[in-house]
């Protein structure tokens, strides 16, 4: 059983920055591959961001390309996303999710690939 607890939403301005931190707790985390997800009210559930078991991949939705990163931490079973220049479009739920997978280095970007999810945690955006 996998669980992922994320941390660190809350509310911002619009132009600042928030780290999101998800804490696996597996006995492997570098065994998933990891992903960011975010749901506004009314629309559909859509990733954000995700990155391979190895680190060495990643993919970023356009809208936050160039502002958002994913990095991750094996040794600490943790996963992060790194928010920056926060704009009225990014307000969300995010989620943390994680899925099982063989392969080191590919990504992902269908949700129906992660199994494994977290509560959520709450990004509102202050103009």
């Amino acid at each position: 059983q996998v669980q992922l607890v994320e941390s660190g939403g809350g509310l911002v301005q619009a132009g600042g920055s928030l780290r999101l931190s998800c804490a696996a707790s597996v006995r492997t985390v570098s065994d998933y591959q990891m992903g960011w997800f975010r749901q506004a009210p009314g629309k559909e559930r859509e990733l954000v961001a995700a990155i391979t078991r190895s680190g060495g991949t990643t993919h970023y939705t356009n809208s936050v390309k160039g502002r958002f990163t994913i990095p991750r931490d094996n040794a600490k079973n943790t996963v992060y996303l790194q928010t920056n220049n926060l704009n009225p479009e990014d307000p969300a739920v995010y989620y943390c999710a994680a899925a099982h997978t063989t392969y080191f280095n590919t990504v992902s970007v269908s949700r129906g690939s992660y199994y494994y999810w977290g509560q959520g945690t709450q990004v509102p955006v202050s103009s």
